[in-house]
């Protein structure tokens, strides 16, 4: 039986490229729908969890596109509001075949900035299994900052279990340091932590997996989940750690969305009650499987799609070679 988990961000509209080239350059780009809080939640709900999205979104064609699909995909749309003042945030992405695309934010004064306490303050978090909550939301605006750690609280308060992913993104906040130590507050009251290791070294001082895991097991984790790209994943709980295996792909087409796929996995296997090892080799699959799409939640499997997946996938090994 599926679970109740609930998340919070700014779902937004998404032009991506349709040839490689500056943002500036590219004649044409196709629609579709973005946010790292969102691709988890219709990753969720592809694997048959109940997923409630609280959000803001504009009375303009990018909202009306976000709450026709949220409803199509079986969303629980509940909590999403309509803000009759403001507009929708959108972005733009390139396209690339090396490394990461060029990112173009217009979201400052969106409908999901105005995010604030009063939209927490009513909840009753005894109605969810679990909370999403990244880095990103707390960095679009000082009500959405407020909002982030009156949730986080509540749902600890409540004996909800917290997931939280830092989703680094530096162009939203003020300075480096105000990220480093909010996004790191944030994290303090979250039950399970899963940074990258790029992500570790700006907020944990090292790449180290090791050192990244101590750095939020000190701070009161419950388990942190250090992704290590090719590398797979480590991670770190009180009882010990371990390492998980990535799983080889073809060809990469987008690394975009692959730590949200991640996320979708290890919550999903968590609340389906499966072991915390099983849960990042699902979170390994899945990102995987998304680095293979160029939109962010396009690849997001279903459960046969998934099992099918990690049947007939092959591992990296230790020393990088492929492994069955």
């Amino acid at each position: 039986m599926g679970k109740r988990i609930l998340t919070v961000g700014e779902p937004m509209g998404l032009l991506i490229a349709q040839e490689e080239g500056g943002l500036d350059e590219v004649k044409h780009f196709t629609s579709a729908i973005a946010g790292a809080e969102f691709n988890v939640a219709v990753g969720l709900t592809r694997l048959g969890h109940t997923v409630g999205y609280l959000t803001r979104v504009g009375r303009d064609p990018f909202g009306r596109q976000i709450c026709r699909y949220m409803k199509q995909i079986g969303l629980d749309t509940g909590l999403t509001r309509v803000d009759q003042g403001r507009r929708t945030g959108f972005m733009l992405q390139s396209r690339t075949s090396q490394g990461d695309p060029d990112i173009y934010y217009f979201r400052t004064g969106s409908a999901a900035s105005a995010l604030s306490p009063a939209d927490v303050t009513g909840l009753d978090l005894r109605e969810w299994d679990a909370v999403h909550l990244t880095g990103i939301l707390p960095a679009i605006s000082p009500t959405a900052l407020a909002a982030s750690y009156m949730l986080a609280d509540k749902a600890r308060k409540a004996g909800v279990p917290v997931f939280f992913d830092p989703n680094l993104r530096p162009q939203l906040w003020p300075c480096r340091d105000s990220m480093v130590a909010e996004v790191n507050a944030l994290a303090a009251l979250a039950d399970y932590v899963m940074p990258g290791v790029g992500e570790g070294e700006i907020l944990c001082g090292s790449k180290d997996p090791g050192e990244i895991g101590r750095f939020y097991m000190e701070r009161g984790a419950r388990a942190v989940i250090v992704k290590t790209g090719a590398n797979g994943a480590e991670t770190f709980t009180r009882a010990g750690s371990f390492r998980t295996l990535a799983y080889r792909v073809e060809k990469i087409v987008d690394t975009v969305g692959a730590g949200d796929g991640f996320a979708v996995g290890v919550e999903s296997a968590l609340m389906e009650g499966l072991s915390l090892e099983q849960a990042v080799e699902r979170g390994s699959a899945i990102g995987a499987i998304q680095i293979t799409y160029a939109s962010d939640n396009e690849g997001l499997p279903t459960r046969d799609g998934l099992e099918q997946f990690m049947a007939q996938t092959s591992r990296f090994d230790k020393t990088g070679e492929t492994n069955r």
